[in-house]
């Protein structure tokens, strides 16, 4: 490249001296991400002591031996689950070894590619409904962050309870949105291991929540049953057909719930994110504004972005993928060794944390040139390492709905891309902060001028 280099979007400024138990948690409670030292940009691999041995693996090889090639000597981690199942029970995110595997197999129908495409409409209707709301605001700025929350559980409760009327939408976002203030809160209890029966001060008062969440999901999952299938089937339509087809098992009421409060709650919150931090790239480089318009413009003319526009919109693809990497919703992942291993030749013991840093691993310089830089066009050609690149996970247990995010991202960019050109505002630069999710801490402030 040639001439000033572009400045570099926001970043996550990582550690460059060791920190102790209490420094540690004091800043994971702030942001996760913090903890992560800055060589693991530079290193396949890192390993410490902080009250328990942990090992960072930004290698793809050892990556892809956890994720693939051992995965049940690595379930998911204590922590991880200690935050969630309050929530989300035992459902497909949490649940491990058989249990997992019947669920995912009775789940797996509902997320293909005919499926996902049926729900296309919905996601536009959701687009054109937002483009609607931005016009109505007028010139001023707009927290796009708030705006993409708002249309991604339009979308998430459209496709999983069509058609019923007595589902509490606010009800439910309302819970969702408490919990994850909540349970985010890293837990000294957590980093310590201890069971879930030990109470967790911070989470206590936000189960009240959640009980009202899961009455209501339970109420309109019942009720469906009753009615019989729309049409179009929706995602608990879907589901409530599922079946395992080696046992031929189906979810009984609780495990539906479990498992559509994890589409909602994964399946509004990280392509919200998603969203809001691809606005925020595209403001910040008006150069790949303007391409990424003339892309939309040729394809659409005038019209929304549909489900069969998605395979014809290759850049608006490049710029979620880049945003992804720059931004991936779980910015950091965390197993449990259950057997004595070696990766990158270290010894790993039974008990050892193995945490899988997604944050650093897009942004290490043995995987990508210039890695924080924001420049769609890496992804025109030869594409990652399969596990250099992980926004959705890999192996057995990626995300069953990342087609379904994806889809649902190009068609909202597109659409509003077509209707409106982005800017900053000045002083308002979101900051990466990782509770449960890598979230634009302070909104994503833009400003939204109408295409003539």
């Amino acid at each position: 490249m040639t001439g000033t280099p572009k400045p570099l979007p926001p970043r996550v400024p990582l550690v460059t001296q060791p920190m102790g138990l209490w420094q540690s948690l004091q800043t994971a409670r702030k942001n996760i991400l913090a903890i992560i030292p800055d060589i693991a940009t530079r290193q396949p691999m890192v390993s410490g002591k902080t009250g328990k041995r942990w090992h960072m693996v930004m290698d793809p090889e050892a990556i892809r031996q956890v994720l693939l090639e051992k995965l049940d000597d690595y379930p998911k981690s204590l922590v991880t689950k200690n935050l969630l199942r309050p929530a989300i029970g035992d459902s497909l995110f949490i649940a491990e070894g058989a249990h997992w595997r019947w669920q995912r197999r009775a789940a797996a129908p509902a997320f293909s590619h005919r499926n996902v495409m049926n729900l296309a409409p919905v996601m536009t209707r959701a687009a054109e409904q937002s483009a609607e709301r931005i016009a109505a605001a007028g010139p001023r700025a707009i927290n796009f962050l708030d705006e993409m929350v708002s249309l991604t559980f339009d979308v998430i409760s459209d496709v999983t309870f069509s058609g019923d009327e007595g589902f509490d939408r606010g009800a439910v976002h309302k819970a969702i949105d408490s919990y994850i203030a909540e349970a985010g809160k890293l837990s000294l209890f957590d980093i310590l291991g201890l069971p879930d029966w030990v109470p967790r001060p911070a989470r206590v008062f936000s189960t009240g929540g959640v009980k009202q969440m899961k009455r209501v999901a339970d109420s309109a999952i019942e009720a469906r049953a009753a009615r019989g299938a729309d049409e179009v089937p929706d995602l608990l339509d879907l589901l409530l057909a599922g079946e395992d087809p080696e046992t031929k098992r189906q979810m009984n009421i609780s495990e539906l719930r479990d498992n559509l409060l994890t589409f909602i709650v994964a399946g509004h919150e990280t392509t919200a994110l998603t969203l809001a931090w691809s606005l925020y790239l595209l403001a910040f480089d008006q150069e790949v504004q303007d391409k990424a318009r003339a892309e939309v413009q040729t394809v659409l003319s005038g019209r929304s972005a549909s489900g069969e526009d998605v395979a014809q919109l290759p850049y608006i693809r490049q710029i979620v993928d880049e945003a992804l990497r720059l931004y991936p919703p779980a910015g950091m992942v965390s197993r449990t060794a259950l057997a004595k291993d070696t990766l990158c030749g270290r010894e790993i013991l039974p008990g050892d944390t193995v945490i899988l840093p997604i944050y650093a691993l897009h942004r290490n310089h043995q995987l990508w040139e210039d890695p924080d830089r924001f420049d769609p066009d890496r992804w025109s050609g030869d594409k990652p390492e399969r596990y250099a690149y992980l926004p959705f996970g890999d192996g057995p247990r990626i995300c069953i709905g990342a087609s379904f995010a994806i889809q649902e991202a190009v068609i909202v960019l597109a659409t509003l891309l077509s209707r409106f050109r982005f800017t900053p505002v000045a002083g308002k630069v979101p900051d990466p902060v990782m509770i449960i999710t890598l979230r634009p801490e302070g909104g994503v402030w833009l400003e939204a001028e109408p295409i003539a």
